[in-house]
């Protein structure tokens, strides 16, 4: 990837109309010469971006006694192990706690009761907590830490298309910071693939609502 095109994309696209929310910008990367069949042409990793991407993480907690005091101070929101039951039992109510969150931190040692009250839901929506992502902690885990990372964390993926698409920052971003994601992102992608760079198609960059504009 051209870094002087890289900056000339970023700017061109700052200058697209305002809307009166703040839009965030996608990085969209198409790719090609791929069989999504094959395991080993799936990509699916997590990241800890350079800079903030753009838009904050909703994140919850699934918790035993250990950890609900800290998991009340530190995150959006937290369900307790006592509380399991009602989401076993209500799937509604576990497919609306699935969709209002980002990402689920859960406490390693009641992992199977997690996977049992919430497994079925969040399986399918890709919601369950992963150890990759850092999602999975000890009782006495640092929960601060642990959000604040997610904050700066995305799941780069490219599995059911070949297409893998990610926030890199919004609208009030330095240039310098969404091009520092662009390039992280891109650089550890083009390290996922089997072909290398040979894999990567095309690079756009567009606002919420704006075209994308090509950067390669």
């Amino acid at each position: 990837m051209d870094e002087k095109t890289l900056k000339q994309t970023i700017s061109k696209l700052k200058e697209s109309k305002k809307r009166n929310f703040k839009q965030t910008i996608d990085l969209i990367i198409n790719l090609k010469n791929l069989d999504l069949k094959k395991p080993e042409h799936q990509v699916e990793f997590f990241l800890e971006l350079p800079a903030f991407k753009g838009k904050k993480s909703k994140v919850c907690a699934l918790i035993g006694p250990e950890l609900a005091d800290l998991a009340k101070k530190t995150m959006d929101n937290s369900v307790v192990i006592s509380d399991f039951e009602n989401y076993q039992k209500n799937k509604k109510l576990s497919k609306k706690l699935a969709s209002d969150y980002d990402f689920f931190v859960a406490q390693a040692n009641i992992m199977p009761k997690i996977a049992t009250a919430f497994g079925r839901v969040f399986g399918p929506k890709g919601k369950m907590p992963n150890p990759k992502a850092g999602c999975i902690v000890p009782p006495n885990a640092n929960l601060e830490n642990v959000y604040n990372k997610l904050q700066k964390t995305v799941k780069v993926s490219g599995k059911k298309t070949a297409l893998v698409q990610n926030i890199v920052g919004n609208q009030e971003s330095s240039d310098e910071d969404v091009s520092e994601n662009v390039k992280y992102i891109y650089n550890n992608l083009v390290h996922h693939l089997p072909q290398g760079v040979n894999n990567i198609k095309s690079i756009y960059l567009k606002y919420t609502m704006g075209k994308p504009i090509k950067v390669m």
